[in-house]
């Protein structure tokens, strides 16, 4: 019996060391933990419990049979994040450059089933090369089984994938499809095709860097929603953000204790500025009406006229959307569109209700927003809000023109409570455009026409320029003070926690992709 124990933890030992010592060192020296030291880092201690340690490749060709490494490439299995299951694989770099081979492919296969039978969250640290070239198409073959799979858990169970270092070719599409991507600078890379191949086809000059480094995805393409320091700090992103989501969509999200306290916040009463043109920063707004120190951005650096992220309320996580008046004066535009309808798509999944902060002026006009789709990447934020059935508040801070207002949220649109502050102005357009298209025949035959255009404005926007129309009509709720909008967002969404929508029967819908 000593023997086969003997051999059990020699074998043991062999899979520990992955590429060998000397791939260890060359790992380390990149400034990268291996695949284990990553799970020792994001685990809760001794919880981690793993699945296909001794499984090896089954290639043949091209000298393959004289390299076999215990593990083939990638660790699997389950354990403790505070406290929660969850499911989770790290990609081994020191075995052939972590690339996908049949096998590989089966282990986190086998583990994205056991996820969804048991209904918690998959975590992907990813480190890899691609396809491994010498097993030819069973690679590929399994690349796709993992991205079907991707697709029948989505919104079903939460899915995040930390892109570690390399993530090239194929291997891209897997975190595309989960729900977050975190990437860590200098160290990680995502591209379809690397900069070699670039230079060839198309003669650009570009290092992994540029074409798809954390810096790259975070503010351009806005592929990954945080760009991390480092690794640690990449782990230390993924244990927060799974604290604002449940195990999976037939859940709701832990709530943390909370004790009521005085919830008035009178420093909202003296935030806005006096004149309507000038910004602020809605962080500011989030910051006095979310608890403490709770706010989780969300691609913080990617069409930064929107804010989107988690936060708590009275101890619950709720999911925010704002627009950013300090950034192109809070437009929608297309990226600012797709960001936000995305995040609200995954707040509705699993079940954390919904904050919109609105201060919105309208779509951003121009050709290259015409030619590059705003018709149908606004109508994707349009659709996600009315496809959503979860609690959903609206606050307008301030402007609510247009279309804007309707996609924002609006009442028309299911939301369950709609207020307003006494500085909001809810209309079809901003006061100054409508009196010149509403006067212009007044305005142009006068004898100082720039005297009568500032008649005419005054007269629209006292009309039409606040929240009392839409008050008179329901569309908004209540007007409140600003200093009373936490206290009234405690007590609406306490009011909506069983809230039930029934929808029409069908399939699916077909979102304006």
């Amino acid at each position: 019996m000593k023997t086969k124990i003997d051999l059990l933890q020699d074998k043991v030992k062999q899979a520990h060391t992955g590429g060998g010592a000397a791939r260890i060192e060359s790992q380390h020296k990149k400034g990268k933990l291996t695949a284990r030291e990553r799970i020792h880092f994001l685990m809760d201690e001794n919880s981690f419990e793993e699945i296909g340690m001794m499984v090896t490749h089954r290639s043949t060709d091209f000298g393959m049979e004289k390299e076999i490494y215990l593990g083939d490439g990638v660790v699997t299995g389950y354990g403790n994040i505070n406290g929660r299951l969850v499911y989770v694989f790290s990609q081994d770099f020191t075995v052939f450059g972590g690339s996908l081979s049949e096998t590989h492919a089966e282990k986190i296969c086998k583990l994205m089933d056991m996820a969804m039978k048991n209904g918690a969250p998959v975590i992907g640290l990813n480190d890899s090369g691609g396809a491994r070239i010498q097993e030819g198409v069973v690679s590929l073959g399994g690349y796709a089984d993992i991205f079907y799979r991707n697709v029948q858990a989505s919104g079903v169970i939460p899915q995040l994938s930390a892109i570690m270092g390399p993530c090239a070719g194929g291997a891209v599409y897997s975190p595309a499809i989960t729900d977050f991507i975190l990437m860590v600078e200098n160290t990680s890379y995502m591209f379809v095709t690397g900069p070699n191949v670039v230079k060839t086809v198309t003669h650009e000059v570009v290092t992994s860097e540029e074409l798809g480094g954390a810096s790259t995805h975070a503010t351009k393409s806005g592929v990954t929603h945080f760009a991390c320091s480092n690794e640690l700090d990449a782990i230390n992103h993924v244990k927060r953000l799974l604290s604002y989501m449940p195990q999976n969509c037939e859940e709701i999200p832990a709530a943390l204790p909370y004790e009521t306290a005085n919830e008035e916040r009178t420093a909202l009463n003296s935030l806005m500025p006096v004149n309507a043109n000038q910004p602020y920063d809605v962080r500011t707004v989030i910051d006095e009406v979310a608890d403490a120190d709770s706010f989780l951005e969300v691609h913080r650096e990617y069409a930064e006229n929107i804010v989107v992220g988690f936060a708590r309320l009275a101890g619950r996580s709720i999911g925010i959307v704002a627009n950013q008046p300090a950034y192109l004066a809070g437009v929608l535009d297309n990226h600012a569109s797709t960001k936000a309808a995305r995040f609200v798509r995954f707040c509705d999944c699993f079940n954390i209700p919904l904050l919109v902060l609105e201060d919105v002026p309208g779509f951003l006009p121009g050709t290259d927003q015409e030619w590059n789709g705003i018709i149908n990447n606004g109508a994707k934020l349009l659709y996600a809000f009315s496809e959503a059935t979860v609690p959903r508040i609206t606050v307008i801070t301030r402007k609510a023109y247009g279309g804007a207002y309707d996609v924002m949220n609006s009442k028309h649109i299911g939301a369950d409570m709609n207020y307003a502050w006494p500085t909001a102005e809810i209309a079809v357009m901003g006061a100054k455009g409508a009196a010149e298209i509403i006067f212009k025949k007044e305005i142009s035959t006068a004898k100082n026409p720039e005297e009568k255009w500032l008649e005419k404005e005054k007269l629209y926007s006292d009309t039409f320029a606040n929240p009392y129309r839409a008050a008179e009509r329901g569309f908004v709720d209540e007007v409140i003070e600003p200093a009373q909008t936490r206290i009234k967002l405690i007590k609406a969404f306490k009011m909506l926690e069983n809230k039930v929508v029934n929808a029409p029967r069908r399939k699916h819908g077909n979102i304006p992709l």
